[in-house]
């Protein structure tokens, strides 16, 4: 089967076929992975911004991230399931969509970059920890994740 093909028929799908043919239930899914970006970007622009340093000085990055996982984590889950039922809806225009490849590459690399390479700099000793690794970290995280919502929304402009 071709990818044209998988796409094709992700869109045949009841479900693809209920949401494209309600009027509610595209706006409040979308609504949904919206509210699932803002926890999730929030969240990681915490840790970002505390990687970077301007961000409370005196709370330990490893601590922040801690407090922070439990809604990286939710809203994440939240975001896929909510941006697969959107792209249910319309995969065939996402075939299409150079908006929609860019966003899905971007949100692979931010998610292995935040569950690898980010955590690694996160858990290691802050006496040992280098401020060029901590601050590339944080800079590279807060790109990655500015990539998926800024090709998330070309999405809905192409």
């Amino acid at each position: 089967m071709s990818v044209f093909a998988f796409f094709e028929w992700c869109e045949s799908t009841s479900i693809g076929t209920a949401i494209r043919g309600s009027v509610w239930y595209f706006p409040v899914i979308e609504g949904f992975h919206l509210v699932a970006l803002a926890a999730l970007g929030g969240a990681a622009l915490l840790v970002d911004l505390r990687l970077l340093g301007p961000l409370f000085p005196n709370v330990p990055v490893a601590q922040l991230a801690r407090d922070a996982r439990p809604w990286q984590r939710g809203s994440l889950i939240v975001l896929l399931l909510t941006g697969f039922l959107l792209f249910l809806s319309e995969a065939v225009k996402c075939y299409y969509s150079t908006a929609f490849w860019v966003k899905m590459s971007s949100l692979a690399l931010a998610i292995i970059f935040m569950l690898t390479v980010r955590q690694k700099v996160i858990d290691r000793d802050p006496a040992t920890a280098s401020t060029g690794a901590r601050k590339a970290a944080g800079a590279i995280s807060i790109m990655l994740w500015f990539c998926v919502a800024a090709a998330g929304r070309w999405i809905g402009f192409s």
